[in-house]
């Protein structure tokens, strides 16, 4: 059973120039199995790296697991040439366990990459070379990589083998000691146990959190079993090398395992410690960490592989004993009661679940390597900046949130039964035609306007409006009408300005606004006086498919002389217009609505009709008030006696 860090680092030892002696820092995990104690050397992710002459330093292939002898560079994240800043992943190699990335502790440049991507190099062969300086760079990659690093097995320290000549229990189990999570890390102290003594633990899980001269970092396990025994409590130091707790491979050895690390430790042995043979009890789970969650094992029947043979020996249907082990493991001891008819001992119900929490040490600031490499570059002090990371540490995100590159991700809100609605973000550049709706917008900032507003009654207008619908003559066919002919008793209001003075222009074309996807566009019914109802409809018709496609002509939608904008349809009940740069005059149409007027004719002295708002928006140039109200008055009179819009 191996235990490692899941981040790694590339720990630069820098030797002299006289003396090659490479540093290897190690985390050993030592396995018994039958009476032996046999200790094994697992080189975490610190490279073994050495000066040359060009100030140039050799990055060797890290040991990333107990039993990994070679391994594969899957991919260089950096390539020759590029900068390396501390924290940063430079490659990702395959071990005999699982791929991982090998990030860097100090910054400089990539000189030159000895072991391609694909290929395979023994642990402590030279894969690269670093350099303090881009300029060193070309003399350090003709210089070439140095003899392999050769690894050198570290003593273990005082306390570990004082463990190594105590007695082992006769089960198969694993020790795991202090990991050295860095170069320069002498002890390590444990931040945190995230399993208590009798937890089953699986492969990929973390056990326990170990805070170095670095940083804090998960140790996980990449096998399956039992914490026997904890040897080093939260808050205390070990130093690297020495054992911090105790694997079972199987529960029943958890009683036995307990007592041998009483040895380890030089505390007295539990009071009364079963032996191995016994019927192993449940270890008591530790008051200071939190209780594990009950395991959701749906059909799948949880216990031991001794229960299990034992269940197979006696012809015991596991599905009908109830388990008293962790978590409602099945345990030999709950088979043996089953196969006799006595009573099982009843299972403590299974407390609810409790997230792992610590407090650092005074003067301490939790954070990952990359967040402390991302703050000194952007020159924050990281003890500013509030973690949101596993028991509180300050990540990447944090400091990418405090300098600004990156807003704080904010869970959104959704009625019961909703989901969440995602609305759009970030800059969406214009189309060709919005870019021109927008610099024409701008291009009228410096015209003068005024505005007059007035309601038109609308109900004579409507009947009209039903005996030609049928036709194909739409409302804004007949507005254009009604608007050219007011126009054409006050013209003014068709004119255009210039410094010179006033331009009047002889033809009459309405540009109507119309919406389309991406933009806004006006066709323009041109001779809008001129012309009958019947051809205007058919014109109408034409252009606003046109526009729809995206193929009008440009003398079909820059060639008004006047422009009405029309938002009724969507229950707008009154707005103004900006006025179109170079025009004298727009009309917005409101949407019509009911009122109740006064009435000498009515029964009750009162009566309802539909009214509409519309907003004359004038260049204040060349067109005045006076002109405006009696172009509204008459485009309303028009508007109360519609049947001239049919000659």
């Amino acid at each position: 059973m191996k235990f490692v860090s899941t981040a790694l680092f590339m720990a630069l030892a820098i030797n002299s120039a006289q003396a090659f002696a490479p540093s290897v820092s190690s985390n050993k995990v030592a396995f018994n199995n039958a009476n032996t104690f046999a200790s094994s050397t697992v080189v975490m992710s610190q490279q073994d790296l050495t000066v040359l002459a060009a100030e140039a330093i050799e990055i060797t292939m890290p040991a990333l697991s107990s039993t990994m002898k070679e391994g594969r560079v899957v991919s260089w994240l950096k390539q020759e040439g590029d900068e390396v800043e501390a924290g940063e992943a430079i490659m990702v190699v395959e071990s005999d366990k699982a791929d991982m990335d090998v990030e860097a502790f100090e910054d400089g440049f990539i000189a030159k990459i000895l072991v391609e991507e694909g290929e395979s190099a023994p642990v402590g062969e030279v894969v690269a070379l670093l350099v303090a300086e881009e300029a060193d760079i070309a003399e350090a990659a003709a210089a070439g990589g140095g003899a392999p690093a050769a690894a050198a097995v570290a003593e273990p320290a005082s306390d570990a083998a004082a463990a190594a000549s105590a007695e082992a229990p006769d089960c198969e189990f694993s020790q795991v000691d202090m990991p050295a999570l860095s170069s320069t890390m002498k002890e390590g102290k444990v931040v945190s146990w995230l399993k208590a003594e009798g937890d089953p633990i699986s492969a990929g899980e973390a056990i326990m959190v170990v805070e170095s001269d670095k940083a804090d970092m998960d140790v996980e396990a990449f096998e399956d079993g039992f914490l026997a025994a904890i040897i080093t409590d939260e808050g205390e130091s070990s130093a690297v090398g020495t054992p911090v707790a105790l694997i079972a491979a199987e529960e029943g050895d958890i009683a036995a395992l307990q007592t041998y690390a009483a040895t380890l430790t030089g505390a007295p042995a539990p009071v009364a410690a079963a032996p191995a043979a016994a019927t192993p009890a449940a270890a008591a789970p530790r008051a200071a960490s939190a209780a594990p969650a009950a395991v959701a094992t749906g059909d799948r029947i949880v216990a031991s592989p001794l229960a299990k043979s034992l269940a197979a020996e006696k012809g015991v249907d596991l599905s009908t004993v109830a388990g008293t082990g962790p978590n409602g493991r099945i345990t030999a001891g709950d088979v043996e009661a089953a196969a006799t008819g006595a009573p099982g001992k009843k299972a403590a119900p299974a407390a609810a679940p409790a997230k792992p929490a610590w407090t650092p040490a005074a003067g301490v600031v939790a954070a990952t390597p990359m967040a402390r490499a991302a703050a000194k570059k952007a020159r924050l002090d990281i003890a500013t900046i509030q973690g949101t990371g596993e028991f509180g540490r300050v990540t990447v995100d944090d400091v990418q949130i405090a300098t600004g590159e990156k807003k704080v991700e904010r869970k959104k809100a959704a009625a019961a039964g909703a989901e969440a609605v995602e609305l759009p973000e970030g800059l969406v550049p214009f189309t060709g035609m919005q870019r021109a709706v927008s610099n024409n917008m701008e291009a009228t900032l410096s015209t003068p306007v005024f505005r007059v507003s007035r309601e038109v009654e609308m109900d004579a207008f409507n009947a009209l409006y039903q005996s030609v619908k049928p036709k194909g003559v739409t409302v804004s066919v007949l507005l254009a009408k009604a608007a050219a002919l007011a126009i054409e008793k006050y013209p003014i209001i068709n004119s255009s300005y210039t410094p010179e003075g006033t331009v009047f222009n002889p033809d009459i074309n309405i540009a109507m606004a119309v919406a389309i996807d991406g933009g806004l566009i006006t066709p323009t019914l041109k001779y809008a006086n001129e012309r009958n109802i019947m051809e205007l409809g058919e014109n109408w018709k034409e252009l606003v498919g046109k526009a729809k496609s995206g193929t009008l002509s440009p003398d079909e939608y820059n060639s008004g002389t006047f422009t009405i904008s029309n938002l009724g349809m969507f229950g707008v009940s009154q707005f103004d217009a900006i006025l179109p740069a170079g025009a004298g005059g727009i009309l917005a149409i409101g949407g019509t609505q009911e009122q109740i007027v006064p009435c000498d004719k009515a029964v009750l002295g009162m009566k309802k009709v539909s009214k509409m708002t519309v907003t004359l928006t004038c260049d204040h140039r060349q067109i005045y008030g006076a002109d405006a109200a009696l172009f509204l008055k008459a485009f309303s009179e028009i508007m109360g006696s519609p049947q001239q819009l049919l000659l």
